[in-house]
């Protein structure tokens, strides 16, 4: 069984087709998927409307810094997955445990990543 089956993703994605992408390869992992949200006010409404059980999120939307949404899932104690083109090196030090997906990454290097998070 999948372990992704049954499990909500928060997904936090600025670019379109990316944010497609995700959502198609984590629909065909059996999870949910909440959003995509492509701002961080969108992410954060989506969070106070829904628990999910794991997110991944883009570090840079649009111009602006995702760390709020960061910020708030560690709050909540929801693990998540950092997907960005600037690897590690764009993480806050607050959040340098977290485990980051360089861009370009391959679907099943999504969904093998979101199946280590606890949740």
């Amino acid at each position: 069984m999948n372990s992704l089956a049954g499990r909500k993703v928060l997904v936090v994605e600025d670019e379109t087709l990316v944010a497609m992408l995700v959502e198609d390869t984590l629909l065909d992992a059996g999870a949910a998927v909440i959003g995509p949200a492509a701002t961080v006010a969108e992410a954060l409404q989506l969070l106070n409307a829904e628990r999910p059980s794991v997110a991944v999120l883009d570090l840079n939307l649009a111009g602006e810094t995702s760390e709020p949404v960061a910020d708030a899932l560690a709050a909540m104690g929801v693990p998540f997955v950092v997907a960005s083109g600037y690897g590690a090196a764009g993480l806050p030090a607050r959040h340098a445990g977290v485990p980051v997906l360089a861009k370009p990454y391959a679907p099943e290097d999504l969904t093998a990543a979101l199946t280590r998070l606890p949740g």
